[in-house]
């Protein structure tokens, strides 16, 4: 009975073999195979292994029998090419939305899609400069309810935060509910990814508009049993043309600046430039820092978006080249910027939720 059992299994371990241990540069040898076979507590022939080698064949299993220089037996093709699965493991290692465990894990199931001797090259480090990675786990999750909300054209209920500067204990700000810590009820709609995060498009019923919400600063997201809303607004709606218009990146030189913004801002600022972030206390309810930024019309744009409550400190050059954005921006407006209005100034602030 036993052998019978073992019998059985002879195929699923020839395959988890060609799997894990076989590729182009490194056939298994028949004696490979057929160790790898007793030690399941498997006997066979030779002429049996070519017979299970065929019927795998038969089924869509690619095994390709190596000539020269080394003779054997290895996996053609997989489900996916190395090229596909180190593309996906840069992906996920420098995505910030996952966090570091995550991105392990993610890279450790994929590891298990190629041989141990391609899986090696999948264990690479993604260096990307300023790259923030999440603390929040429940985003993984969160995207996954958010989908399955939107299939089932139900509404969503979560709490919604946001980050607050305080100088109490070891960290440097404090979530912070907003609506005093009362449910948002949201009609979900479509997710989109951009400048490294998630954000939810959906329908406001009480202010009848249409908004969006970072993933990551949701609490206590579930799906309710009500209908979702908001038909009408979004019969025609335009996911590329929306983020055309919400989002926006460019590069440029790196340099070290000096920045102050109104404590209202640590938020953004923290979405930024990450939590670790050496903050100096300031006058006036504001805080200054230092950060390594890509100087850039965008980086200038980003911060002329806090209007007042930014400002470019320094160095002096990079100042300059900011006034000048600002007058050249006026200018192709029609306007102009007067002299004794510091170059390190705007005029709105951002928010959270957009309309």
């Amino acid at each position: 009975m036993a052998r019978g059992k073992n019998q059985k299994r002879k195929l699923l371990v020839l395959l988890e073999y060609l799997r894990r241990q076989s590729d182009e540069e490194h056939p298994v040898s028949m004696e490979d195979l057929l160790a790898e076979l007793e030690r399941f507590g498997i006997t066979a022939e030779r002429k049996s292994i070519y017979d299970d080698l065929d019927t795998l064949r038969e089924f869509g299993v690619d095994v390709v029998k190596a000539g020269v220089p080394v003779r054997g037996y290895f996996l053609g093709s997989r489900e996916f090419e190395l090229a596909e699965l180190k593309l996906l493991v840069d992906a996920v290692q420098s995505s910030r939305f996952l966090t570091e465990g995550k991105s392990r894990a993610l890279i450790h199931k994929m590891e298990g899609l190629a041989s141990q001797w391609q899986a090696k090259s999948l264990q690479r480090q993604v260096h990307v400069a300023n790259r923030v990675k999440t603390m929040n786990e429940s985003i993984y999750y969160n995207i996954d309810t958010i989908h399955a909300a939107i299939s089932q054209e139900k509404k969503v209920a979560f709490r919604y935060f946001e980050w607050v500067v305080s100088f109490q204990g070891d960290s440097c700000r404090e979530k912070r509910f907003r609506h005093g810590g009362q449910e948002y009820r949201v009609s979900p709609w479509a997710l989109t990814w951009d400048n490294e995060n998630y954000y939810l498009i959906g329908y406001d019923g009480a202010s009848r508009q249409g908004k969006h919400y970072r993933v990551d600063k949701m609490e206590g997201l579930r799906v309710l049993e009500e209908k979702r809303e908001g038909q009408e607004s979004f019969r025609n709606f335009d996911m590329a043309q929306y983020s055309k218009a919400v989002f926006g990146m460019f590069g440029g030189k790196p340099q070290r600046v000096e920045l102050c913004f109104a404590d209202s801002l640590i938020g953004p600022v923290s979405d930024r430039f990450g939590k670790d972030i050496n903050i100096r206390r300031e006058e006036g309810g504001r805080f200054s820092f230092s950060a390594q930024v890509a100087v850039s019309p965008q980086f200038f744009g980003w911060l002329a978006g806090f209007g007042k409550d930014a400002r470019l400190l320094a160095p002096e050059p990079v100042a300059l080249q900011y006034r000048q954005w600002l007058q050249e921006t006026l200018q192709a407006m029609g306007g102009s910027l007067p002299e004794e209005t510091g170059g390190a100034q705007g005029e709105t602030q951002g928010n959270d939720e957009t309309v």
